[in-house]
């Protein structure tokens, strides 16, 4: 397992939730984290946070969304080690009910907005570094159609870029399933209490993971350099039943 002293990390998504605490986690092993995210104000809070902590950190503002963004964050951005992506909106529900420009959004969001990140970040990953992705588990195409299809095009992006910046570095993804997480912050607390409830019956362990148990992967992914093209299922088995 390699050491992240002194690597440089960034997280695409990293002002809350799980990339806050994947950047938290790196700067306590000596790396130097660059965050991005959108909101300005999270942003800034999750930098401030980090480096009252002792963390080096950076922090630059980005819509992943926005592919001339992206290209100038990258243009900004750095030679990193690892680069870890948290973009992607979700939807539940199955094809027939859906509008389609929610199924676009979501497609383009999970899958597109990656692919360029992919491009992008292929130009500036270390040797011997990474590009972690975030998939997920738990739908199927009947009740998630645009994230379970998101979700497959992230696996199909992986393994394809595994190949292609191979020997130079390695690219996985992270596939947690529903986990309580401020990115739910703004769903009525009945219904973040009712998802919860139906997907702790769904799991076999019976619960949801915690946050450091999802975050964890994505650490386990830039250390071991030998793991590459993977999609780490970090879900309690919940695929093992459906």
């Amino acid at each position: 397992m390699t050491s992240l002293t002194e690597k440089i990390v960034v997280v695409i998504g990293g002002s809350s939730g799980f990339g806050y605490r994947v950047a938290q986690l790196a700067g306590m092993e000596g790396a130097h984290v660059i965050l991005a995210g959108r909101n300005k104000a999270r942003l800034d809070e999750a930098k401030n946070t980090l480096a009252a902590e002792g963390h080096a950190v950076e922090a630059i503002q980005l819509d992943a969304h926005d592919l001339q963004q992206q290209e100038e964050f990258f243009k900004r951005l750095p030679p990193f080690d690892h680069l870890v992506s948290m973009v992607g909106d979700v939807m539940g529900g199955g094809f027939l009910e859906a509008d389609l420009a929610v199924i676009r959004h979501v497609i383009e969001s999970k899958f597109f907005s990656n692919v360029r990140i992919g491009q992008l970040a292929a130009g500036k990953v270390r040797a011997g570094g990474s590009l972690i992705f975030t998939s997920g588990t738990g739908g199927r195409a009947q009740n998630a159609c645009a994230s379970y299809v998101g979700n497959l095009g992230i696996n199909a992006l992986v393994e394809a870029l595994a190949v292609e910046l191979a020997p130079k570095a390695r690219v996985n993804a992270v596939s947690p399933t529903w986990t309580l997480t401020p990115f739910w912050r703004d769903v009525p607390k009945d219904d973040v209490a009712a998802i919860r409830q139906r997907f702790e019956k769904s799991i076999p362990l019976q619960r949801i993971a915690s946050i450091d148990e999802i975050a964890n992967a994505y650490l386990f992914l830039m250390k071991n350099g030998f793991v590459t093209g993977q999609h780490i299922a970090v879900d309690g088995g919940i695929m093992l039943g459906a």
